[in-house]
């Protein structure tokens, strides 16, 4: 079920930092759900009886562990909150992500790829993706069933996505892309990668 967080003055961007604020609108744990609390006391038995017990081995690249650390995380909900409740997800707000997340990072290594799925492998499609794309991927992401990944680094931009040099263009009947150059290199876990192109205008749409 959607939660939301209590409703608080919205700020531009890094404004608060520059102006001055009045103690209601700072948000702070005090101000947590019951919603929130109680998947955060989810996400902190995860991190706590199969994240860190299991350390270890993923620092030795056991990556069948990080694997089925991720098909758990879906089992449980905590990789599908910002995916809508009708594609498999429990559409939850950026509170309960964060919140999540902050518990997940008790091992950098497992949080990175579990951000990288359930962030830049995921959220795409849901904000942009078409309504098939929706519905052929977001519940198996949502379930952990496939892992989502961000297929970018190139040898002359690493993660700077607006320096990328993959290219693609439309077909002549401008119904399909096409690449003319893929320089992005796919995470060897994801079954589901979203990539960049250039195209001919000022946009870098994903694939």
């Amino acid at each position: 079920m959607a939660t939301a967080a209590v409703p608080k003055s919205k700020i531009s961007g890094g404004s608060f930092l520059l102006e001055e604020r009045t103690p209601d609108e700072i948000f702070t744990p005090e101000d947590f759900t019951e919603q929130h609390q109680l998947i955060g006391q989810t996400a902190e038995e995860f991190a706590t009886n199969e994240i860190v017990p299991n350390i270890e081995k993923m620092e030795h690249k056991d990556f069948s562990v990080t694997r089925e650390l991720l098909k758990k995380a879906g089992e449980l909900g905590l990789s599908g909150v910002e995916i809508p409740e009708a594609y498999g997800g429990l559409e939850m707000d950026k509170v309960t992500a964060a919140v999540i997340a902050d518990h997940i990072a008790k091992y950098a290594g497992f949080a990175t790829t579990w951000g990288g799925h359930t962030g830049i492998g995921t959220l795409p499609i849901v904000y942009f993706g078409t309504e098939e794309q929706k519905k052929k991927y977001l519940p198996r992401l949502a379930a952990g069933e496939i892992v989502g990944a961000y297929a970018l680094s190139e040898a002359s931009s690493g993660s700077d996505a607006l320096n990328c040099r993959a290219r693609a263009e439309f077909s002549k009947d401008g119904k399909h892309y096409f690449w003319l150059k893929r320089a992005s290199l796919d995470f060897p876990l994801a079954r589901k990668s979203t990539r960049w192109a250039f195209v001919d205008r000022p946009l870098v749409p994903s694939f």
